[in-house]
């Protein structure tokens, strides 16, 4: 790996992994909000929340996928890595102060166009809360090299 653009793409293989946790807090869900604008109810507002199908508040469904953001840009494939897509399939609702674990699985490598497909997972315990497929552009030790770099 290297350090300023993670895993090339020459150094990517299918079965590779790469995983985070991290609790959710009060405090990621009103920071969350913020940046997002999403101040619905169910996330900000337990009275509320607790008149949903959920019976209490819940995290928003994009600040717990953000966690595969954090897992794809600083660990698999790491720096340099550029985000191209993300199918998100949410299962089941996260509270506040759930530990959710992150996960990226390589799923193919296509080498020539330095592209990495990865089952993406969020769990919390053995829920699985999140789950899709993502696609990320990878770095090149080859073309940095052609480049001179």
């Amino acid at each position: 790996m290297n350090p300023q653009n993670g895993y090339d793409i020459e150094d990517i293989a299918p079965g590779m992994s790469a995983e985070i946790s991290k609790t959710i807090t009060d405090a990621d869900i009103v920071m969350f909000a913020g940046v997002s604008m999403d101040t619905n109810a169910v996330h900000m507002d337990e009275e509320f929340g607790r008149t949903t199908m959920f019976g209490g508040r819940i995290a928003h469904g994009m600040l717990t996928a953000s966690l595969l953001s954090s897992v794809l840009g600083n660990r698999l494939p790491g720096p340099g890595v550029i985000y191209m897509s993300q199918s998100l399939r949410f299962r089941a609702p996260v509270r506040p102060g759930d530990t959710v674990h992150a996960k990226v699985i390589v799923k193919e490598v296509i080498a020539e166009k330095c592209r990495v497909v990865l089952d993406t997972v969020c769990t919390v315990g053995d829920k699985v809360v999140i789950d899709g497929e993502a696609m990320v552009m990878a770095t090149s030790r080859r073309k940095r090299e052609a480049a001179g770099k």
